[in-house]
């Protein structure tokens, strides 16, 4: 099923990094690719950085997600290029709104999912303990972990099944019933799983102040600083030359 591809994934990538490695470049590429700053050298540090999301990607036999993401990518760096001061008013102010949405957020969002998809939480929970993070942080990200795909596995059949009775989607002949029969059962399956999981994780002692035991393997490997030292020399680049 396509929830259990954010609890498998990791066994299948040909380059598997550490979770603290995933943690530190979802950092590094969020904070540079939100910076303001999109003149001169700071464009090219900025698609630099965006070329590691794409490379995970590829790395993680996700071939349709790194496709995607350079397209969007891609088409919205064209767009800055060609469409900037092409219009005026609002027309203006929009296209400029969904290129800069695009090219800040885009990158980050990848990033994100590339994390979710290949660590478990398993593997995650022992990485925060290496560093000693706080449970009251490990415990709601574990969460997180298993409440996405839940939701989004729920989600999927809540549409299939409003599809099953002539409810098409929010862009269909009756939005407003859309939104009743799809978003309503949804929102009630947000708090329902949510309560669930949280419980589910405390059961299996995430709760407990007694040090955890767990089998999976992590450590850092010469693929950690590869990609470690790209986005530490795009940063210490971007702090200099802007």
């Amino acid at each position: 099923m396509k929830a259990q591809l954010f609890q498998s994934a990791s066994v299948h990538t040909q380059i598997r990094l550490d979770p603290r490695t995933k943690l530190y470049l979802l950092l590094a590429v969020n904070v540079i690719m939100l910076n303001s700053n999109t003149v001169g050298t700071s464009a090219y540090i900025k698609a630099l950085l965006a070329v590691i999301p794409f490379l995970l990607l590829l790395t993680s036999r996700r071939r349709n997600g790194a496709v995607c993401f350079a397209i969007f990518y891609l088409a919205a760096q064209c767009g800055r290029i060609f469409l900037y001061n092409q219009t005026t008013g609002v027309a203006d102010i929009i296209i400029r709104m969904l290129i800069e949405l695009m090219l800040r957020f885009v990158p980050g969002m990848t990033l994100g999912y590339y994390m979710l998809s290949t660590t478990r939480v398993g593997e995650f929970l022992a990485a925060m303990e290496r560093i000693h993070l706080t449970q009251k942080l490990t415990i709601p990200l574990s969460v997180m972990f298993r409440f996405l795909p839940t939701i989004a596995e729920e989600y999927r059949s809540i549409r299939d099944a409003m599809r099953m009775r002539g409810i098409a989607g929010i862009f269909g002949k009756n939005p407003s019933a859309a939104l009743e029969y799809r978003m309503v059962p949804l929102m009630m399956s947000i708090v329902k799983i949510g309560n669930e999981l949280s419980a589910a994780a405390l059961t299996r002692g995430l709760g407990s102040p007694v040090k955890r035991t767990n089998i999976c393997k992590i450590g850092f490997c010469v693929w950690d600083a590869v990609f470690s030292l790209m986005a530490t020399a795009s940063a210490v680049s971007y702090l200099l030359l802007t």
